[in-house]
């Protein structure tokens, strides 16, 4: 039985432990929640970017790009060029928030990013 059955099983029941029992058993169902919490962000681009953007409110066109991204990390697509109109989130999605989920994913790699004005390279990294 894992944590969480474990803990399903117990409501209710939670009156009959001693308060540290309790304490114990909160603080690892905590300790799952964020380890679950950082798989979840590791293997899907939109979970990371939610929870990097607390404010951020996705549409249609981030999930697509979101899948197109993972789609490039895991080799099924060797090329993608974006084209959205201008505030849609290319910079974002793509200079910013990919790199450090790639870079959170794959540590052992390295990012070059380019630009058409250094100055925008740079402001990127």
């Amino acid at each position: 039985m894992d944590l969480r059955e474990l803990a399903k099983a117990a409501q209710g029941k939670l009156h009959l432990l001693t308060r540290e029992e309790q304490e114990i058993l909160l603080k690892e169902l905590e300790e799952l929640e964020l380890h679950e919490d950082k798989e979840q962000c590791r293997n899907s681009y939109m979970a990371f970017v939610k929870k990097m953007w607390p404010g951020f409110i996705p549409g249609r066109h981030h999930e697509i790009v979101a899948k197109a991204f993972e789609d490039v990390i895991s080799g099924k697509i060797k090329r993608l060029i974006i084209n959205m109109p201008p505030r849609h989130t290319k910079s974002e999605f793509a200079s910013y928030l990919l790199p450090a989920w790639f870079l959170g994913k794959y540590p052992d790699k390295k990012v070059i990013q380019t630009s058409h004005t250094a100055e925008l390279s740079v402001g990127f990294g």
